[in-house]
């Protein structure tokens, strides 16, 4: 665990694997009771999400080439260490939020080699809290957040889909369900055919992993039919089986690669998910359009829910996200700051 509490990835394979340190007295222990297998350590890695993996892996590097560099030991290294490193970051005018994962895969890394708890990460944090308030009276904003997509904003989008085109069909799927389910990007693209089947009251969607479901013991999410014709998902979901149906997809990926004939491939992949999201959202005037993303659906989806009077825990639930989750709370500060306003009416 960070010093948050969350859980930390081990590296992916072909990089440091878990080291468990030797005790000082093995007695009946050999060094083969502490080995582990080329299978096991890719295993392991697996065990953490390949984004997260990358990530920590990219941080890592810099961090070590900085370390020999400025003639300093990477591992384990002392808390000035890191102070000091956290402290050029801030000078190369790095987003605190990435200089928030590059101390997380720092420590990361010490633990799996052994170190756990090392570098305190007390002065580095000060240095960082510093650069944050200096950038705020700068004029500088926190951590950027994707705008949630509002249902008319939905609708526009919607709208913008040529829905006599395979990729009009495709895109107004991943738009509705994109809200409906509150879904990451990761979840969406490693939908199957499969995964969404329609009942009597809408559709019932299986989210086989994600990023809280750390076990893969899968969830089913129930979407209710819908109320407009350009945003039903069960009308949504016909439409586009059509297209699947007569390109011979039977299985398989649900959302997939659409080329300039109207050939389906392979899956989305994530990246193209944002591109599809911001251009539609550009295509339909949305405000700051160019600053929405994929994640403007999820976070559209939970804004609109609480809105709508849904209780926090239901929200959380469906969006698989964790019951105390911070995030959710931002986007309900987000709505009540409107709704429960001590302006509203005092007559100005």
């Amino acid at each position: 665990m960070d010093d948050d509490g969350r859980a930390l990835p081990a590296p992916a394979v072909g990089e440091r694997p878990p080291i468990y340190a030797l005790p000082e007295h093995t007695d009946a222990h050999t060094a083969a009771d502490y080995t582990l297998s080329a299978r096991a350590q890719a295993r392991i890695a697996d065990g953490v999400p390949a984004n997260t993996r990358r990530a920590y892996a990219r941080q890592w590097a810099t961090f070590t080439t900085w370390c020999a560099e400025s003639g300093r030991i990477a591992l384990p290294a002392t808390a000035h260490t890191l102070a000091e490193y956290t402290s050029q970051l801030c000078e190369a005018g790095q987003a605190p939020a990435s200089i928030e994962q590059a101390i997380a895969a720092v420590r990361t890394m010490h633990r799996l080699a052994g170190h756990t708890g090392q570098p305190a990460t007390e002065s580095a944090r000060l240095a960082l809290r510093a650069y944050k308030r200096q950038r705020a009276e700068a004029g500088g904003r926190g951590q950027r957040e994707a705008p949630p997509i509002t249902i008319d904003a939905l609708r526009a989008m919607v709208s913008a889909c040529d829905l006599d085109t395979s990729i009009g069909r495709r895109d107004r799927l991943l738009l509705v369900l994109g809200l409906a389910l509150m879904g990451r990007r990761s979840e969406l693209v490693a939908l199957l055919r499969e995964d969404v089947r329609e009942v009597a009251d809408g559709l019932e969607v299986t989210i086989r992993t994600s990023k809280t479901d750390k076990d893969s013991a899968g969830e089913t999410i129930a979407i209710p039919r819908g109320t407009h014709p350009l945003t039903d998902p069960v009308a949504a979901w016909r439409d586009w089986l059509t297209v699947l149906d007569q390109a011979g997809h039977t299985t398989g990926r649900l959302l997939r690669r659409i080329n300039r004939h109207g050939t389906l491939g392979p899956s989305l992949g994530a990246d193209a998910v944002n591109v599809i999201v911001r251009d539609l959202a550009v295509r339909a005037g949305v405000p700051s359009a160019e600053t929405v993303t994929a994640h403007s659906l999820r976070a559209g989806g939970a804004t609109v829910a609480y809105a709508a009077g849904v209780p926090v825990a239901v929200i959380a639930k469906h969006g698989r996200w964790a019951p105390a989750s911070p995030v959710v709370l931002r986007y309900i500060r987000a709505v009540d700051r409107w709704r429960d306003n001590a302006m509203r009416n005092v007559g100005l």
